[in-house]
């Protein structure tokens, strides 16, 4: 059940009593997303986050070439937003598109603010989630300055293992960072390896 699976995600850092899950689950907003719709797109003002029950979200940049950058993924039992255009209130970078049919639970910026008022441990929630968001980010950066496309890949398994097997290999190689041409090669001389 959705609400369960959302629950328990906020049970790995703060204890809700059954009151104060009342409240929460009364702020959120379910929602069906069909596959290649968008939750979000470049140039709109992100007002929710989005909690993933079931399917996958992508969020990603387009460059000035066309190409496309994978910045994350949500599969089920993950949250995701624009970030920057979530707290700032500015005009998103990201597009946020499901790669397969998925249900997502929204809880607006608005009701988010509320639920700092109402239930403060939700500033905790949200402070771990805005971090580890910020240290995954910024190790990411590291990363793609310092780590092979090899490497790179590997700890994209380790991130998303339940992805490896189900998503477009474009998808992938777009996340780490190659063409996927090169993400095939890579991939053949890495199975002979082994």
């Amino acid at each position: 059940m959705p609400l369960d699976l959302i629950l328990s995600n906020l049970e790995k850092h703060i204890h809700l009593t059954r009151e104060e899950q009342e409240i929460f689950t009364a702020y959120l907003q379910p929602k069906k997303i069909k596959r290649k719709q968008f939750l979000l797109t470049y140039g709109e003002v992100c007002k929710y986050s989005a909690f993933v029950t079931a399917g996958c979200l992508r969020g990603y940049t387009v460059d000035k070439s066309g190409i496309e950058h994978v910045l994350s993924f949500a599969p089920a039992d993950w949250w995701i937003a624009d970030m920057y255009s979530l707290i700032s209130q500015k005009p998103g970078i990201q597009n946020i598109e499901a790669l397969e049919d998925t249900d997502i639970l929204l809880l607006s910026k608005t009701n988010q603010e509320k639920l700092y008022t109402q239930i403060p441990k939700f500033e905790h929630f949200f402070r771990i989630l805005t971090e580890n968001s910020l240290v995954a980010s910024q190790q990411r950066l590291i990363d793609s300055l310092s780590l092979t496309a090899e490497e790179r890949y590997n700890n994209f398994c380790k991130r998303y293992p339940t992805l490896i097997d189900h998503l477009p290999q474009k998808q992938i190689a777009s996340y780490i960072g190659v063409t996927p041409e090169f993400f095939s090669r890579m991939k053949s001389v890495m199975v002979r390896k082994k």
